[in-house]
């Protein structure tokens, strides 16, 4: 391996290193009350080094919160793809996007616990569109994926396309991601309700709005 290859290999280990533990310092402490010094100190590196790969902590913020979807957008991004190439219909992939949400609540409740806290300090910050790009990249994969559902569905009809692909991009995003944030961040109130049947009722009434009946 190059010189040149070794350096940028170096380079991105040492800038995951930075958001691995900006991330674990923002679940247990909350993104306001950590320090980009705190990030470098438990990193191993001095905040120097830091600023070489960030510029402010909204920089930090947003990168680690695009670093981490895009890890959890990747891992369900084979199952999406192997159904698209093996002919299934849209509905099927349409399925297994809604039930992606509740696996991301049974495995990922830390990275939802930061999603909503990054929500409020991109709110509070007035963080400029710009600025936030690389998480709205991350966004677009997402958004991509589900462009492609809704081509298939055009032509196999399993799937309502006559709603705009956006409203039902959004609607089924923000629902989703609503209820499994709120369950995830501890946001009910009957310490009696199973939180994974509400989710799949949740997808079963999607599913039910969307899906076109068969022959």
């Amino acid at each position: 391996m190059e010189k040149k290859e070794k350096d940028a290999l170096k380079s991105a280990l040492k800038r995951k290193e930075f958001i691995n533990h900006g991330f674990a310092l923002f679940v247990r402490k909350s993104i306001d009350a950590v320090t980009l010094q705190e990030v470098a100190d438990s990193a191993g590196y001095g905040i120097a080094t830091l600023y070489r790969y960030f510029g402010t902590k909204q920089d930090f913020v947003i990168a680690v919160s695009a670093s981490k979807w895009e890890q959890v957008f990747e891992s369900y991004r084979r199952p999406c793809q192997d159904m698209a190439s093996d002919g299934e219909r849209a509905v099927d992939i349409f399925s297994h996007y809604l039930t992606s949400f509740i696996e991301i609540y049974k495995n990922h409740k830390d990275l939802l616990y930061f999603n909503q806290m990054f929500n409020i300090y991109i709110k509070a910050e007035n963080v400029e569109y710009n600025v936030i790009q690389p998480y709205q990249e991350v966004i677009h994969i997402l958004e991509d994926r589900f462009h492609r559902m809704y081509l298939r569905a055009q032509d196999d009809h399993s799937l309502r396309t006559d709603i705009p692909e956006k409203e039902m991009f959004s609607a089924t995003l923000h629902l989703m991601l609503a209820a499994v944030t709120r369950y995830a961040v501890g946001l009910v109130y009957d310490a009696g309700i199973d939180p994974e049947k509400e989710l799949r009722l949740l997808k079963d009434m999607l599913m039910k709005e969307y899906t076109l009946p068969q022959d």
